[in-house]
């Protein structure tokens, strides 16, 4: 019974559109700026994207994922807001914006957008007006505090971006928290006034008709009202998770500066506002290194919190063993069974999974299907569907702040930002006729979307195929997960909704393996039917390998 997940064609459900169209969604994230520039000055822009909407509806996707496009200088590149009601005009405009949603859901897709809420930039009028004087109307809308008696910082809190998390301000002669760069100050959730502007901003949205929310660093809006400093944290228990080694954040462990019990009463408010808005849910990234699975069930667990969130246990680290792919989905069994995690291999802030896992073809096409068959929803980020590596860029092509920081050690993000490619024979991949902000690789060239769509056995129709897969079969989507189990290089589970059962196994190593079937007969669930060429008992699978099984008659 091998290649029981070969490639038969079968008719695709469109997405869900009820109230809980995000639970077992496929999410496709688009990093703006580098999918399509359609004005020729390098930069992509959501005109651009409005041209591609037909191919992203193509894979089967169910929602987009918009990484943030408003106004913003861009030394973080849109994560640093300085108007949250606006789009950054290199990137569109509120019109071109209501284009695109509009034509994505005629295409049967959601949007989502990327709201960074735990600080803006510092052009922002909030805080232009904060940092005036201690007695301006917005004093406290940041996180202010005075130096100690020696004039260094009030505590001991470090920043991603490397150095210490507090700046001084000449005007105000006292410090503001920055856990980002110098230019991110963060918002005082502490203070009403800031809970009640963030949450206007996210209604304006909502009234503007998108369908959802990625929140970045879900964990980060409030910080220690008494300002404590964090504890060190033990050598055994550091690892590059979140931040990369050579960056001193590693050595705290963050109990005051993020992951404060007082966030769950505002997630509860964000959670009511949301609902007053039929079908609108939010995801929420969970930056920790130590408690991010744990945090994840406390922010989804029941009905009144936010509808999913996603950690980094994918999203660091070399190639997953299947013992460990079984940890990772064991533990979210136990922490988040009364939540909904939301998984990733790659996104726009980590090494892309081919090169990080050193993947080949059929290593890519295993864990496709793997992600596919997991119980959570699933974000694809652009590029991954055709194999795009990691870019290696020069240091003077560098334009992440946090690269240009920790160069040489640490290159920076910029390696999996590079424009998408969407024909070999085309300047620039396609991308843009002008010079892109980044540059694109050679070696990304061959691996074109036109040249994929060329061949049936590619790596883009394995991605279409997964998708639909998943789509055909409800217990893959929003079943729970059931006998997970792992035997040497096998790992294996059964996803079960609603008296339909999928039986899934993977084989994550080199050298075939026998797989124990459930009882009963078992036949490819290629066709949705899960009729003929049935087996029973015992199976082999070669190396990376996938079964994916419906009982005989089901």
């Amino acid at each position: 019974m091998n290649n029981v997940v070969g490639k038969d064609c079968f008719s695709v459900p469109g997405p869900v559109n009820g109230s809980d169209w995000w639970r077992g969604a496929v999410i496709y994230q688009i990093y703006v700026r580098s999918y399509q520039d359609s004005n020729d000055d390098g930069v992509g822009d959501l005109r651009g994207i409005i041209g591609r909407l037909p191919y992203v509806a193509s894979l089967g996707v169910d929602a987009i994922w918009l990484s943030p496009f408003f106004k913003s200088p861009m030394h973080d590149f849109g994560y640093d807001i300085s108007d949250y009601r606006d789009v950054a005009p290199e990137l569109g405009t509120l019109e071109e914006f209501d284009e695109l949603l509009a034509k994505a859901h005629a295409l049967g897709m959601k949007v989502m957008i990327d709201l960074a809420l735990s600080h803006t930039s510092d052009e922002h009028p909030w805080f232009r007006e904060s940092r005036m004087s201690r007695e301006s109307a917005k004093a406290n809308w940041y996180v202010w505090a005075d130096p100690r008696p020696d004039g260094t910082p009030p505590n001991n809190w470090l920043s991603i971006f490397g150095g210490v998390a507090w700046e001084w301000d000449g005007t105000r002669r006292q410090y503001y928290l920055h856990n980002f760069l110098t230019s991110q100050p963060d918002l005082n959730f502490n203070c009403p006034e800031v809970q009640e502007a963030t949450l206007d901003v996210v209604e304006f949205w909502l009234a503007r008709g998108v369908d959802g929310f990625r929140l970045d660093t879900i964990n980060f809006y409030f910080c220690d009202s008494e300002l404590r400093s964090n504890p060190p944290l033990t050598d055994e228990l550091r690892n590059d998770t979140i931040a990369p080694n050579v960056n001193p954040y590693n050595f705290q462990l963050h109990l005051f500066d993020k992951n404060r019990p007082e966030n769950i009463e505002f997630l509860k408010r964000l959670r009511n506002l949301l609902d007053r808005f039929h079908g609108r849910m939010a995801m929420g990234e969970v930056g920790d290194a130590q408690r991010g699975m744990d945090l994840i069930g406390e922010y989804t667990r029941g009905e009144s919190l936010v509808h999913s969130c996603y950690a980094f246990d994918f999203l660091s680290g070399g190639r997953p063993s299947a013992e460990r792919v079984r940890e990772i989905l064991g533990k979210a069994s136990d922490v988040i069974s009364d939540g909904w995690a939301s998984w990733a291999f790659s996104n726009h802030d980590v090494q892309r999974h081919t090169s990080r896992w050193d993947l080949t073809g059929e290593m890519q096409r295993l864990f496709t299907t793997m992600i596919m068959c997991m119980r959570g929803s699933v974000c694809v980020y652009q590029g991954e569907e055709i194999g795009l590596p990691e870019a290696v860029l020069n240091h003077k092509d560098l334009r992440d702040p946090y690269g240009v920081r920790f160069w040489p050690e640490f290159n920076g993000r910029d390696g999996c930002r590079t424009p998408m490619i969407w024909q070999s024979d085309r300047l620039n991949g396609g991308f843009s006729n002008g010079e892109p902000w980044l540059p694109v690789p050679d070696e990304h060239m061959p691996l074109a979307v036109a040249e994929h769509e060329k061949c049936s056995a590619s790596l883009l129709h394995h991605y279409r195929w997964a998708i639909a897969l998943r789509k055909s079969h409800a217990a893959l989507r929003n079943g729970s997960l059931e006998e997970l189990a792992q035997i040497g290089s096998i790992l294996s589970f059964i996803r079960e909704w609603r008296g339909q059962s999928v039986f899934c196994a993977f084989n994550l190593g080199p050298e075939p393996e026998d797989v124990e079937l459930p009882e009963g007969i078992w036949a490819p669930a290629n066709n949705g039917s899960g009729t003929g060429g049935g087996v029973a008992g015992k199976m082999t699978l070669s190396g990376w390998e996938a079964c994916v099984a419906l009982p005989v008659g089901e």
